[in-house]
C-alpha cells in the first residue's frame, strides 16, 4: 500500500511553507518593525525550506507527484504574494515596479505555459538557470523586508531585485523557445 504523500514530510515542509505565507503578510502588513522581523525570522525559514524539501526528498527517496507539483506553486505563492503585500505597504514603488511586474508576469505566463504544455504530454524540466533565480527572487525580498529594519539597503536591494527582474525574464525566455515548437495546433 502506498503511503499517504501528505504525511512525507518533504510534502508537509512545502505545504508548510504554503501556509507560513499568511503570518508573514499579515504581519508586514501591520506597518510595525518588530512584527515585519518577526515576518523576516518566518520568511527566512520558510525561503530555507525550498532547499530542506528537496534535499529530504532526495535523501530519503520521499518523491511524489504531490511533491513535484506543489514544491513550486509553494515558491510562486510565496513570491507573489510577498511581492504584492510589499509593493502594497509601500516597500516597493516607482522603478521597483519593473522587475516586481516582470517577476509576477513571468511567473503567471509560465504556470500556464506547463499547465497548457501538460495537457500536450510535454514536458519542461526546470533548469538549473530557474532554480537560481528562484533563489535570488528570495534573497531580494529578505533583503526588502530587512531594509525598513537596517536602513540603508535601498541600493543593494534595488540591484539584487533587478538582478531578479532580469534572470526572471531571461529564464521566461528560455522556456517559451523550448516550448514553442508544442505550440502549433498540429502539436500532438
Amino acid at each position: 500500500m502506498a503511503k499517504n504523500p501528505l504525511l512525507l514530510v518533504p510534502n508537509m515542509i512545502t505545504i508548510a511553507r504554503i501556509l507560513a505565507i499568511i503570518p508573514i503578510v499579515w504581519l508586514v502588513m501591520q506597518g510595525d518593525l518588530v512584527l515585519r522581523g518577526v515576518a523576516l525570522a518566518i520568511y527566512i525559514v520558510a525561503a530555507a525550506s525550498d532547499w530542506v524539501d528537496g534535499y529530504l526528498a532526495r535523501a530519503w527517496n520521499q518523491y511524489s507527484p504531490l511533491g513535484r507539483m506543489l514544491d513550486p506553486i509553494a515558491d510562486k505563492l510565496l513570491v507573489g504574494i510577498l511581492i504584492t503585500a510589499l509593493a502594497w505597504d509601500g516597500s516597493l514603488s516607482g522603478w521597483d515596479m519593473i522587475p516586481v511586474c516582470a517577476i509576477l508576469f513571468r511567473e503567471f505566463f509560465i504556470s500556464g505555459l506547463r499547465e497548457f504544455l501538460g495537457n500536450t504530454k510535454v514536458v519542461l524540466p526546470v533548469s538549473q538557470l530557474a532554480k537560481w533565480k528562484t533563489t535570488i527572487q528570495l534573497v531580494a525580498l529578505a533583503i526588502i523586508l530587512l531594509e525598513r529594519i537596517i536602513p540603508g539597503l535601498g541600493l543593494v536591494s534595488d540591484i539584487v531585485l533587478w538582478v531578479a527582474g532580469i534572470l526572471t525574464l531571461w529564464t521566461g525566455w528560455q522556456y517559451l523557445r523550448a516550448s514553442w515548437p508544442h505550440l502549433s495546433s498540429d502539436s500532438p
